[in-house]
């Protein structure tokens, strides 16, 4: 599958375009990520774009989040491996190798790094950086959502945290005009 499929995908399923700025936020971080590990950045940002395909259909039944996705890709150009990350990003699966540990750990940052964003007094991506977005990471009570226990879990990477956000910080602000911030 290319991008632009997947892509069209993610649009034609989630009409809530924050959910669509989301996806390409974490496409953005997970191509970044397997740059810096030395992996295909395609296939980690097909993974990434399409994670939360079926958001929108199962948003009221949770536990169902992925299989929408898994059915509605079934048939389609895309490899067991991609699939087996969107499933472990959501508890599905096992993370099992370092895609699945990537997306399980990016996505929750991503809505991190936007919240920090969103409190900084300029509201751009570009204005913020590691030191702006520990801070808010520390601050237990700021973006619950975002949890920091899968977000560390980056180190099954062989990544520091510091280093950890500093990409997916990079990856986002590459992109601040998609994500309209």
């Amino acid at each position: 599958m290319k991008r632009e499929e997947a892509l069209a995908l993610v649009k034609e399923h989630l009409r809530n375009k924050n959910l669509v700025k989301h996806c390409l936020a974490v496409e953005a971080c997970m191509r970044a990520m397997a740059a810096r590990l030395g992996q295909d950045p395609e296939p980690w940002g097909l993974a990434g774009v399409l994670h939360d395909l079926d958001y929108e259909l199962t948003e009221k039944s949770p536990e169902l989040h992925t299989t929408e996705t898994v059915r509605m890709l079934e048939g389609k150009d895309i490899s067991p491996e991609i699939i087996h990350a969107i499933q472990a990003h959501a508890g599905k699966v096992a993370c099992g190798n370092p895609m699945d540990w990537a997306i399980f750990s990016i996505d929750p940052l991503t809505g991190l790094i936007i919240a920090a964003t969103l409190m900084h007094p300029e509201k751009k991506i570009k204005a913020i950086d590691l030191d702006f977005v520990k801070r808010r990471y520390k601050e237990k009570s700021f973006a619950r959502g975002a949890r920091r226990d899968e977000i560390e879990e980056c180190r099954n990477l062989g990544l520091e945290l510091d280093e950890f956000i500093s990409i997916c910080i990079s990856a986002m602000q590459r992109i601040d005009a998609d994500l309209g911030l």
